[in-house]
């Protein structure tokens, strides 16, 4: 039997929340974001995996801005070789430094290509291993994570979020290293060329840094805005896909295209600010700039015509002044992409930071050939605090015992079921399978004690065949085959165009809820574990196919310990046993012929069925 997929109909059990629960929540309009310092060197820490890779991208970008620095030295020194004394020109000089400033423009071309080529595929291993990452957290998040959070939101952060990290990080990454080093390249040979020309080149700094503050601090925060705002939308157009029949069903059409253009309003708004507010970046600064030149420029003159400063220098540095803001200039394009990668970065980091499930303590153990007692001890639980689901709940049952679990909706039988497969722990008290205590088995060996068949069927893309195989991946085809017979599915699979081979997905309505649930039957059926869970199994079935199904899985449920959950009374009244759960404790247990003779909740619950439906 293939390890960890003995839970065969459905890889989670349905949420149950607390009063209040409900729906996934939405995020607040007014999150505040995250640090971005914080964000920034967890992404640095990621990238120094490929530390090798990313040193030679580094000396790459290195090389590529010493070029940078020396190609306007050259070009001055280009004018330098007219004599204006003598009116004549050095024109072996001259041919030579355009030869020079020639090769190092096309060495500079090549050189940060190749950078580029480098960082880009850094990227996108960075980016494969952020998904990679991020799903296996998703596996090994606790059920209470996906009962209370959008699905949409979470999808959007897998994609979305991650993508807008790889399109920024790499061209990012290159344009810092080589900004911080043509900076200071330029900034040295300045100095050495001119000390007062190069202070008025360094005015540009003190006016960048107030400018990229002001807009940091506004853009920032309509960046995250944007980001949660994208998420939201996902989370909306997932739910009205997925519950489109509802929607048409019940005329609400128009209330959902009110509904998403709300949060496309809200989209719309925290985009265009954010926009607005970085598109303030680039105008700002060439005014900076050209400020800068000007200066430089009148500088330049004055000193070149009263104190006897070359002509090459001065446009050397009038090069200088535009290529030590250029970097600036660069940073400041890709500021909106960077503060978006930064916001999806940290909505990535917050999905990673969640707190896990459990692990096994160290010493838990393997159930070896598990026969299937159960045994519930002063067990207390609640989704939420306030309002307990269960209290003091104290049974056994025997293995090949048949229990069925009854009472009204919310009472707490599928909570019964959460337990005893630990997708949630109880608050207090104990669950012992064969007088292990579950917590202090290896949560794999535990869940391949269970078959489970849930009222909500779950189907993956692929083939009916590999569905049923879902629960048992080394099945023959025979053994599948005869599943789907016991489950009663194995003849309107036959009548299908490509039988079991034909596709299905959990997301389109080619096959009905009937069928749906008969294939989760025969997935159980195939996985013949010791404990057999059927959560209204046979809701979605006609009364003549649910009899069938009775027959075929009291076969099964002879050699299996059973917990049976049903509003059916038909389905549960040969159980061996009919426990009654109400405020959250066992209200009667016993046989059926027993609890009518008791005429308690059991009874009135049956009369209530048989009774013909009435004026109130």
């Amino acid at each position: 039997m293939a390890e960890g997929q003995q839970i065969h109909s459905e890889t989670k059990l349905p949420s149950m929340r607390g009063p209040g629960g409900g729906g996934a929540k939405r995020f607040a309009p007014g999150a505040k974001p995250k640090n971005a310092r914080g964000t920034l060197r967890r992404i640095i820490k990621i990238y120094l995996r490929w530390g090798k890779t990313i040193f030679a991208a580094m000396l790459l970008t290195a090389a590529a801005s010493g070029i940078s620095v020396a190609i306007p030295y050259f070009v001055g020194k280009t004018f330098n070789t007219f004599h204006l004394e003598t009116r004549t020109v050095d024109d072996g000089l001259l041919f030579g430094l355009l030869a020079a400033v020639a090769a190092l423009y096309a060495a500079n071309y090549v050189i940060n290509t190749v950078s580029g080529v480098i960082m880009l595929k850094v990227s996108q291993k960075l980016v494969f291993t952020l998904r990679a990452e991020f799903f296996d957290k998703m596996q090994r998040l606790p059920l209470e994570f996906y009962d209370t959070r959008s699905h949409g939101d979470t999808m959007s952060r897998l994609t979305n979020d991650v993508d807008n990290i790889s399109s920024t990080i790499a061209q990012a990454t290159t344009q810092l290293i080589s900004s911080l080093l043509t900076i200071t390249g330029s900034l040295a040979v300045m100095i050495s060329l001119n000390i007062p020309l190069t202070l008025v080149v360094l005015l540009c700094i003190p006016l960048v840094a107030a400018l990229t503050k002001m807009i940091a601090s506004h853009s920032r925060s309509c960046f995250m805005a944007q980001q949660r705002s994208l998420g939201e939308l996902n989370g909306m157009i997932e739910e009205n896909i997925l519950g489109l029949k509802m929607v048409k069903a019940f005329g609400r059409q128009q209330k959902m295209v009110e509904e998403f253009a709300g949060i496309n309003e809200r989209l719309y708004d925290s985009s265009r600010k954010a926009q607005i507010w970085s598109g303030f970046m680039m105008p700002l600064m060439n005014v900076i700039n050209n400020l800068i030149f000007t200066l430089t420029a009148i500088a330049g003159g004055v000193l070149s015509t009263g104190y006897g400063l070359a002509v090459g220098t001065v446009i050397s540095f009038l090069s200088y002044s535009k290529q030590f803001a250029q970097p600036l200039n660069s940073v400041a394009g890709m500021f909106n992409t960077i503060q978006q990668a930064l916001a999806g970065a940290e909505r990535v980091f917050e999905i990673m930071d969640r707190q896990e499930e459990p692990e096994d303590v160290t010493d838990a153990v393997d159930l070896e050939n598990p026969r299937g007692d159960v045994r519930f001890e002063n067990v207390n639980f609640s989704y939420d605090p306030a309002a307990p689901v269960l209290r003091d709940v104290s049974f056994d049952v025997k293995a090949g015992e048949t229990v069925a679990l009854v009472g009204e909706t919310g009472a707490g039988k599928t909570t019964v079921v959460n337990l005893l497969t630990r997708f949630y722990d109880a608050d207090s008290g104990r669950i012992l399978i064969d007088g292990h205590d579950i917590r202090d088995v290896k949560r794999d060996s535990l869940r391949r004690c269970f078959s489970v068949v849930l009222q909500e069927t779950c189907l993956f893309g692929g083939t009916i065949m590999d569905n049923i195989r879902y629960s048992r991946v080394d099945a023959t085809d025979e053994q599948v085959i005869a599943a789907a017979k016991t489950a009663r599915a194995h003849s309107f699979i036959k009548r299908l165009p490509q039988g079991y081979q034909t596709r299905v997905s959990g997301s389109t309505d080619n096959l009905s809820q009937g069928q749906r649930q008969l294939l989760a039957i025969a997935r159980a059926v195939l996985c013949d574990c010791p404990i057999l869970i059927l959560d209204e199994a046979t809701s979605s079935v006609d009364t003549k196919t649910e009899k069938d199904i009775q027959r075929a899985l009291l076969g099964l449920m002879k050699d299996h310990t059973s917990f049976l959950i049903a509003h059916r009374l038909s389905t549960i009244r040969d159980a061996d046993r009919i426990m009654v759960i109400g405020n959250g404790r066992i209200l009667e247990s016993g046989s059926h012929d027993d609890l009518m003779a008791q005429k308690g909740v059991y009874y009135n619950m049956v009369v209530s069925q048989m009774r013909p439906v009435g004026p109130a």
